[in-house]
């Protein structure tokens, strides 16, 4: 999610603006459009063609992810074991295609893996092993549920509900933009993301609700009204959660994006931390509400 979404009308404060967003003009818009509407393109496809295709793109998403988590944490001083915490940040989408028992077992060989490199390799510290645990748990494992939304419902109907998922998570963070820019005076968290407002979360959440009131509205789920509203509410500010604790890992290390992958975005973790939070919150309301 765009760290400017959520815009206060304090025009000086630029910490959080990517060199594409301070010059070029219309250019730098026309970039950043296109890059999105590529990897929207690409997401959409991958989920309308069924679980395989969303397996993959989600396995890919989380490396990268989970790469650019590492290469900050290098920044930080801790020395992650990349080839165990990128495997697994692999490894969990594709798991979860498999049922819980797959996902389990992946835990525990995750653990096991790291508790035999602690141990025959003396200069680690067990903070680069909770370095190199978090980072799949926190890419892979939680990104998995785009693939269990997508694996719970066959067909059109599977794919139509993990786009509006995900849907809802893009549009809380246009209209997020556009009402903190335009109305946003009172901070959310200056410390943290200082031009986020507490306008532009309020704008997200209605925006996320007009995407889930959609899903309500075509009558293909066991969605009452009430229950679209409050999960477009609350995946909404799940989201805005997954933003700010990348935002809080970022000025941690002094960066101000993931990386560099997407034009116009930043990094690939930049544009999915929203997804994090808000996907496996999504899942996990679907199923408690007989939903899935």
């Amino acid at each position: 999610m765009d760290q400017s979404s959520y815009s206060t009308t304090d025009s000086a404060d630029t910490t959080n603006e990517s060199p594409s967003q301070n010059k070029g003009g219309l250019s730098s818009f026309a970039v950043r459009a296109t890059s999105g509407l590529i990897y929207a393109g690409l997401f959409i496809g991958c989920l309308y063609f069924g679980t395989i295709p969303t397996t993959i793109f989600v396995s890919a998403m989380s490396w990268l992810c989970c790469f650019e988590f590492f290469r900050m944490m290098r920044l930080d001083g801790k020395v992650a074991n990349e080839f165990i915490g990128l495997t697994a940040s692999i490894l969990f989408p594709v798991a979860s295609m498999f049922g819980s028992l797959w996902v389990t077992m992946l835990f525990a060989v995750l653990v096991l893996a790291l508790g035999l490199w602690y141990v025959y390799s003396p200069r680690t510290r067990i903070s680069d092993v909770a370095v190199t645990a978090f980072g799949p748990l926190y890419t892979g494992f939680m990104m998995s549920a785009i693939v269990l939304l997508r694996e719970q419902v066959s067909g059109p109907k599977g794919a139509l509900l993990t786009i509006g998922v995900c849907a809802s998570l893009w549009v809380s963070d246009s209209f997020a933009y556009i009402v903190g820019s335009r109305l946003g005076k009172h901070k959310m968290a200056p410390k943290i993301s200082p031009k986020k407002s507490w306008e532009g979360f309020f704008g997200g959440i209605v925006g996320s609700m007009i995407i889930w009131g959609i899903l309500w509205a075509t009558k293909l789920y066991a969605l009452n009204l009430p229950f679209a509203m409050l999960c477009g509410a609350v995946v909404s500010i799940l989201g805005v959660f997954g933003d700010l604790i990348e935002s809080r890992i970022k000025r941690g290390v002094g960066v101000k994006d993931s990386g560099n992958l997407i034009p116009g975005h930043g990094g690939m973790l930049d544009r999915s931390d929203s997804l994090i939070f808000g996907c496996i919150t999504a899942y996990l309301l679907l199923v408690a509400g007989g939903v899935l």
